[in-house]
């Protein structure tokens, strides 16, 4: 009868040193997101369904149902949406024009790297720099009063408003939609145009048929993150309009630091309605990627 041999000890580690070193490259992005994303995020969560005595309540998000923050948050609705739409289609095109049309190829290399800056070019500086071209004393108001005769402001045109929000907030929003777009476009291969024309179709029936299906999910998507980008700035209004166009990020920031209107709980519980708004955008902008990358493999 023969004696069955015991099995080895295994001399693995059960810790391996490279997935140590993986986890160490990691840990400065996940103390970054604890500390200024997730555990804010949690607080403020928390703190929208308590009073500042430490009671719970659910007024503070009855609260968000009054006139003025319902007005708040449409009007940072519409500014939003006007410039993610506009951002999205003069995006597209330039975008279009680098990637598809005839243009050298020191245009595209130019038009993405301003995009890459431009894209991050926000806050005071950007507010300054529009006050100083389209505000009342500014460079192209004066030059088109000074040598046209024609007076920008005797239109009806204020930069402090809805409309003066929106252009500034597309000068970020075009080089944001270049530089997520022109990955899609990248990715049109050559094969479908050539199947297309192989088979009759015009430049007309291939848009329409072929390439619009196939970059819709990438437009749509792309234009739900500008929208998102744009419903939480609020160093840009707040530099250019101060509190005459009252938006939600402004209406925020009074209730939280505000000397008038300081209630800490109900702006969290607006805080709140902005985190619902943009975390749905953002979501359905990933479901739509993931689509996009399905239909380009």
């Amino acid at each position: 009868m023969t004696a069955v041999s015991a099995p080895a000890a295994s001399t693995a580690p059960l810790i391996k040193k490279d997935t140590v070193i993986d986890w160490l490259g990691m840990a400065p992005f996940i103390i970054f997101s604890l500390l200024f994303l997730i555990i804010p995020t949690l607080y403020l969560v928390t703190g929208a369904f308590f009073t500042p005595e430490g009671e719970f309540t659910f007024q503070n998000i009855a609260d968000l149902f009054t006139p003025s923050i319902m007005s708040a948050y449409w009007i940072s609705i519409k500014v939003s949406l006007a410039s993610s739409l506009g951002g999205a289609l003069i995006g597209f095109f330039l975008a279009w024009a680098v990637v598809l049309g005839g243009l050298p190829n020191w245009v595209r290399s130019t038009l993405l790297t301003f995009s890459g800056v431009a894209s991050n070019f926000a806050g005071v500086p950007l507010a300054f720099a529009f006050l100083a071209t389209l505000g009342r004393t500014g460079l192209v108001t004066i030059f088109l009063r000074g040598w046209f005769g024609f007076s920008l402001y005797g239109t009806g045109f204020n930069l402090l408003s809805f409309f003066g929000l929106t252009i500034t907030y597309m000068y970020f929003q075009i080089p944001l939609m270049v530089l997520i777009l022109t990955p899609a476009l990248d990715g049109m291969k050559k094969e479908w145009r050539e199947a297309s024309e192989i088979l009759g179709a015009t430049n007309f029936q291939y848009w329409t048929m072929v390439a619009f299906p196939i970059l819709w999910p990438s437009l749509l998507g792309t234009t739900l993150l500008l929208f998102a980008n744009a419903f939480g700035a609020i160093a840009t209004a707040y530099a250019l309009t101060g509190s005459s166009l009252n938006i939600v990020p402004i209406l925020l920031y009074a209730q939280i630091r505000g000397d008038v209107l300081h209630n800490p709980n109900l702006g969290y519980a607006i805080a709140l309605g902005m985190i619902v708004i943009t975390g749905v955008s953002n979501v359905l902008y990933l479901m739509l990627r993931m689509r996009a990358e399905r239909w380009q493999k």
